[in-house]
């Protein structure tokens, strides 16, 4: 073993040359096999406006309710966000404040009265609305609750509560789909449409002409369809990841999103299903009073923005 030791290290430096060129050959070779037969993937870009649904078209699945074509898809549009830039001021939304009100649509109220909208999204009832329901009489507080079909069919005595305790029963859509994908007025309305009949029966009422989109997924010809069926829109400038109900944010990260983005003007958006917010929403009031804040309606926004 130590006459191989003592020729390796003899020969060694004179071979060295030799030996990392064909090292290094083997290695572009491999390289080379590996890739003919693991082709790279191709990388597909979106060159649309993201803000604007595209005119080109193809047809959708079928209405698993209705058995009929679903109508045209567009490529995926805009998603509502914010960029928060300075504590108590309204964050930058997607669009400005006067590009989003020529289509009757709202994120906030340009204002500096401390004065906030709290508006609830409702998918579907798992317990927590009566809780958010009494902490919102016992603060007197009216509040705006975008509802779908499914929660409306599923949830009527509560839905009849809303209204009977002073609150603003908004649109959500029946389906909760992705409406920027939706290329035709006629289908777009019937989204929104399916629930304004649904909440008449169920109520006798006609149901107010607020809505919001799914996801806040939207385009330009989206807020228009909505504007022409006599719609406003309300996006929002305060919201946390509250939705994943395996997943509850605690007291403390809820405080620190909702005391510390909390700004005049606010539209807050918060969900029915989140067991935080049933749990905390009392305190959460109290301490916005304590901040200063007063509550007030989308109907009362409108007022002032009209």
């Amino acid at each position: 073993m130590s006459r191989l030791h003592t020729l390796f290290q003899t020969c060694y430096p004179h071979y060295k040359p030799l030996i990392l060129l064909f090292f290094f050959s083997f290695c572009f070779f491999a390289g080379g096999q590996i890739a003919r037969i693991y082709p790279s993937a191709s990388v597909e870009t979106d060159n649309t406006n993201p803000s604007e649904c595209s005119s080109s078209a193809s047809t959708a699945p079928a209405d698993e309710t209705s058995g009929s074509a679903l109508s045209t898809i567009l490529p995926a549009a805009e998603n509502w966000g914010l960029s928060f830039q300075e504590e108590g001021k309204a964050p930058a939304g997607n669009a400005s404040f006067d590009e989003l009100q020529q289509y009757h649509a709202y994120y906030a109220q340009n204002t500096d009265k401390k004065v906030i909208y709290l508006t609830f999204d409702c998918g579907y009832e798992n317990g927590n609305t009566p809780a958010i329901l009494n902490a919102l009489k016992k603060h007197h507080v009216h509040a705006t609750f975008f509802i779908v079909g499914n929660f409306l069919r599923d949830n009527p005595e509560l839905v009849k509560q809303m209204l009977k305790e002073g609150h603003t029963v908004g649109n959500h859509t029946f389906h909760h789909p992705d409406m920027s994908q939706i290329a035709t007025q006629e289908t777009f309305s019937r989204e929104l449409g399916d629930v304004e009949t649904l909440y008449k029966e169920i109520t006798g009422k006609t149901m107010t002409r607020f809505y919001r989109p799914p996801q806040g997924k939207y385009c330009t010809e989206n807020l228009q369809m909505a504007k022409d069926m006599g719609y406003h829109t309300f996006f929002w400038s305060l919201a946390y990841v509250d939705w994943l109900t395996d997943a509850q944010p605690s007291k403390e990260e809820a405080f620190d999103k909702l005391l510390g983005r909390i700004h005049p003007g606010a539209i807050v958006l918060l969900h029915n299903t989140s067991k935080t917010n049933g749990e905390i929403l009392d305190e959460l009031l109290e301490k916005w009073e304590d901040m200063g804040y007063t509550f007030s309606t989308l109907k009362e926004l409108l007022k002032a923005e009209e």
